[in-house]
């Protein structure tokens, strides 16, 4: 589950790294200058055994067969650094470990991304996924970050209204459908403002960085080992500017760039987003018994995003009542873009709501937002939205006029893409909580840090990583020449590098490039 959240689909959501812009200095919280700051203290995890029940959930799965034992965990976090004594609020976590275990080095914490993606459902995957001589090393600990799923989760957006974001407009151009984007926009922030205020500041990636050291503490280690995807690159390298001195290995796999600011940071996703869908399209052309989309499936795609606009398309999927608007066509695009291996699934959900059934693209739609077939969502979307605005700085955002302008000539050069990159840059224009802009990042003093990052990947392009890599004192770049979002465990020789580094902490040598 190492998948981040993206709204160039929707117009409505930031990005998947989010507004994650630099700040001229690092926004930690102090105590007044007259004293010195107060640690927080680390307080205990109270570990149950929930084996039975999350075997039975990863069931049947690949890597189930592993003899793997789970326990979940809880564990109280101040709500506030600037009063490190004061009230807490719950983390989740679930902790992986193999039978067998030889040599245990100590805890691997695991962020899937996002944000708002859960490290605790991600603890999971990764014990089924990731290699073995891993596994033998490190207990996998995944934790459900502060307003993600089950700790204290953010919880601002009704089912319904969810609904309608992923079902609006995904390319709007028009004068009155940005109105409507923004208006969508405005509406959400209306809505988590009232149920929490203030409180939203809460949930931002400093504090949650912080948050991690204290679990690296009760976990009993005495540096950390890190493994983050996406979203999960800013949150390592946020630790890593925090806590230089505490990083023992930080792998960050599809980098968020540090450097750009919200307007090439969009730009820049627009255009991968394109080449990603490009490669679809020559990957389906090329195959030997011919495209189900035909010899141009950009056109097919363009035409069936016009017939759902005339006409939205029913789904034959029992208890189904949705039809299928531009919007929901456009996520199950994006969706499959982040991994080559749903390609095929896109093809035939594409064709067939040609044909007049959205039952497929429903399907990868509803799991790029994790809504359930009972109509209700995970708090996913919630969550990406607070953390994104909580982190962005105010001073960076772009004047509604020049997103709209944006609009219409990023429809014109992205034509799937484009406009809801632009129009997704006013999403926290509204939004009224505190902010906590994430600091600008060289981590001096740690330990060497390897930044992954790959040649096609959709949603983190490439120049991140090669950025973060740069930027870090320490920073490693290791290049996979493949396509997707995200490159370890893909491929044995981007394994083999990662495996060395976070057993034996051999650094593979800076620019080294793994064939697709």
């Amino acid at each position: 589950m190492s998948r981040g959240l993206v709204a160039a689909a929707t117009g409505l959501l930031v990005a998947v790294s989010g507004c994650t812009s630099s700040d001229d200095g690092a926004a930690e919280s102090s105590a007044p200058a007259s004293s010195a700051p107060v640690e927080p203290e680390a307080a205990e995890i109270a570990w149950t055994d929930c084996d039975a029940d999350l075997s039975q959930l990863v069931a049947g799965l690949p890597g189930s067969e592993r003899d793997l034992a789970f326990e979940c965990g809880r564990t109280e976090v101040p709500i506030s650094y600037d009063e490190p004594q004061g009230a807490t609020l719950p983390l989740f976590l679930v902790r992986a470990r193999l039978a067998g275990q030889t040599d245990r080095i100590g805890s691997l914490v695991i962020n899937p991304g996002g944000p708002g993606g859960s490290g605790a459902d991600a603890a999971l995957g990764q014990a089924l996924t990731l290699p073995e001589d891993v596994l033998r090393r490190f207990d996998v600990v995944g934790f459900d970050p502060r307003g993600v799923g089950l700790s204290t989760p953010v919880e601002c957006i009704p089912p319904d209204v969810k609904d309608r974001v992923v079902a609006a407009e995904p390319r709007p151009t028009t004068p009155e459908q940005v109105d409507a984007a923004f208006a969508l926009q405005q509406e959400l922030a209306d809505g988590c403002a009232e149920e929490y205020g203030e409180a939203l500041g809460t949930f931002n990636t400093v504090d949650t960085a912080r948050d991690m050291d204290l679990l690296r503490q009760s976990l009993g280690d005495e540096r950390l080992t890190y493994l983050g995807y996406s979203y999960g690159t800013t949150l390592g390298s946020t630790y890593a500017e925090l806590f230089p001195d505490r990083v023992r290995a930080l792998v960050l796999d599809a980098a968020v760039d540090p450097d750009d600011d919200p307007r090439a940071e969009a730009e820049q996703q627009a255009t991968s987003l394109e080449a990603s869908f490009d490669a679809y399209a020559a990957n389906c052309v090329g195959l030997v018994a011919g495209c189900p989309l035909g010899p141009e499936p950009r056109r097919f795609t363009e035409d069936l995003l016009n017939q759902a606009a005339a006409a939205p398309i029913p789904s034959a999927r029992p208890g189904e009542n949705r039809q299928a608007t531009p919007g929901i066509v456009m996520t199950a695009v994006l969706y499959s873009l982040y991994d080559a291996g749903r390609w095929p699934q896109l093809t035939q959900a594409l064709s067939t709501a040609r044909n007049g059934d959205a039952a497929g693209v429903f399907s990868l739609a509803d799991a790029y937002w994790s809504r359930m077939a009972d109509g209700t969502y995970t708090n996913t979307m919630d969550a990406n939205l607070a953390i994104n605005c909580a982190d962005t700085d105010p001073g960076t955002e772009v004047p509604e006029e020049e997103v709209r302008t944006l609009a219409t000539e990023w429809g014109q050069r992205f034509p799937l893409f484009g406009a809801g990159s632009a129009v997704g840059l006013h999403s926290c224009a509204a939004w009224e909580a505190e902010r906590t802009p994430i600091p600008e990042r060289d981590a001096e003093g740690a330990a060497p840090i390897l930044v992954v990052g790959t040649a096609g990947d959709p949603v983190t392009p490439l120049p991140g990583a090669v950025d973060m890599a740069e930027d870090l004192a320490s920073g490693v770049l290791l290049t996979y020449q493949g396509q997707g979002h995200t490159a370890y465990p893909r491929t044995d020789c981007v394994t083999g590098a990662v495996n060395a580094y976070l057993i034996d902490l051999v650094v593979p040598p800076d620019g080294q490039t793994c064939p697709a």
